[in-house]
């Protein structure tokens, strides 16, 4: 490798859909086997509170690729796949961050989902592209449609491979001369929970699986969409089948690493694994993430997320960090990690921090932050160590728990008098937050809901199901 080459600033961010942070053995899973994800983690940097600023795919997607909220953004909830919803490009407005690596000089690709709209088209910011067509809801094997740059092919076997084949093939064919950022969605996590490599699926579906503790049903909504699949007939099925996707997904991540290996790129290369958002798999009595329930849901296993950090001669390697952290601040931190921060129009009106610092062993300029906020449409939370306060505004029950008291979430206290003045205290933060962000016309909060992106949120006019 030539001298340039070793100075570059290459980047992987490897995006899995619906991966539940509990569901991996360096967050303390003891029924997976992830050999490739373990050395990432004891070898590199692990964030232990790691969240999606919304528990649902597309504006989860939007916030990691612009830095901004869903009200800054306007994505509120998945996008369906149809002409009115589906065929709109609705980051328009926005620079991402594919836009501004691509702008400083990095070649950029994209393998697997994009789900922000106009999923065929290679999209502003990209020189490689290969995704999933658009066809949601989507299985994990077959034949299906995708796009390689625009046009439309298909093909049969299993997505994960293909997604990770793509990948392989951009590492091989970049152009040398340049930094490379590589965005790799994968699907594999998501529903439904079956068709995976039987291989995998048999190993763990007479295995005693007890990370997945039986609890109480959540008592503060019935149960919604993915919730009502037969998943929830036959967890243990389900739930093989879901560690066989992490597993699978985990051999896909050894394979990208090798990658890295051979063409003497590990060095020059920043890793990140992370998701979306998290997942529930029976715990709560859900399956399925923040709209698995209606009301919608903000349970920790919906919102936590994993975040692993990897590259030995960059990053203060072996350590685990306990601050929390979002895809906004992820945004920032690869942001500042190219070094180009200079090229962020307005970077006031962006909510995440560089957590950088953090991951390098270096001195912050000022205390990290001990509140994590979220939304969900008309759903908002606010959550520090201990206490987590869910508004469902304007006429929804909202909710109140003390998290060291009640892991499950199972006692409502916003009634309680002795909690009065930090509710209180909490809700004006919170709304002090978003009241310094949002833009009026793409808030969660505006009047009539935000603009539906389905047919099944809450706000949406037209009901599908």
């Amino acid at each position: 490798m030539n001298k340039k080459m070793e100075n570059f600033k290459n980047i992987i961010v490897i995006f899995n859909d619906d991966h539940g942070q509990w569901a991996l053995p360096a967050y303390g899973n003891k029924d997976l086997d992830t050999p490739n994800l373990d050395y990432l983690a004891q070898k590199g940097v692990l964030m232990e509170n790691a969240f999606t600023p919304t528990p649902v795919c597309s504006p989860a997607r939007a916030c990691f690729f612009t830095g901004r909220l869903a009200s800054q953004h306007g994505v509120h909830d998945y996008i369906v796949s149809d002409n009115i919803h589906g065929n709109r490009n609705w980051l328009k407005n926005e620079v991402t961050l594919a836009q501004l690596l691509q702008a400083s000089g990095f070649q950029v690709g994209l393998s697997g989902k994009w789900h922000l709209g106009n999923d065929i088209e290679c999209q502003s910011g990209f020189d490689y592209w290969f995704s999933l067509s658009g066809d949601y809801p989507t299985g994990h094997k077959g034949r299906y449609r995708y796009s390689i740059n625009g046009k439309i092919i298909e093909l049969s076997g299993y997505k994960t491979h293909m997604i990770t084949d793509r990948a392989v093939d951009f590492l091989h064919d970049r152009d040398q001369e340049k930094p490379f950022f590589l965005f790799v969605g994968y699907t594999a996590t998501h529903s439904p929970w079956s068709d995976h490599p039987e291989r995998l699926v048999e190993h763990y579906r007479h295995k005693k699986l007890s990370a997945v503790q039986e609890t109480p049903l959540y008592p503060f909504g019935k149960q919604n969409l993915e919730s009502l699949n037969s998943s929830r007939l036959d967890p243990q099925e389900g739930l093989a089948n879901y560690y066989a996707a992490v597993s699978c997904l985990d051999e896909s991540v050894g394979r990208l690493m090798d990658e890295l290996e051979t063409l003497e790129l590990t060095d020059s290369t920043l890793v990140i694994y992370t998701s979306d958002h998290g997942l529930c798999c029976g715990q709560h009595g859900i399956w399925g993430k923040g709209n698995s329930t209606m009301p919608l849901n903000m349970v920790e296993e919906s919102i936590r997320i994993p975040l692993i950090c990897y590259n030995p001669k960059k990053l203060f390697t072996g350590i685990r960090r306990i601050e929390f952290v979002d895809h906004l601040d992820l945004f920032q931190t690869l942001i500042d990690y190219a070094d180009i921060k200079k090229d962020l129009v307005n970077e006031s009106t962006y909510p995440g921090r560089s957590f950088l610092p953090l991951i390098t062993n270096e001195i912050l300029n000022k205390p990290w932050k001990t509140v994590q906020y979220g939304e969900y449409g008309n759903v908002r939370m606010a959550r520090d160590i201990r206490y987590k306060l869910i508004l469902h505004e304007p006429n929804g029950q909202n909710l109140f728990f003390d998290l060291k008291e009640d892991p499950n979430e199972l006692c409502n206290l916003i009634s309680e008098n002795t909690h009065l003045e930090r509710i209180n205290f909490m809700k004006s933060n919170l709304n002090s937050f978003f009241r310094q962000y949002e833009v009026e016309e793409k808030s969660g909060m505006r009047i009539n809901g935000p603009e539906p992106s389905n047919y099944s949120s809450p706000w949406a006019k037209d009901k599908m199901f």
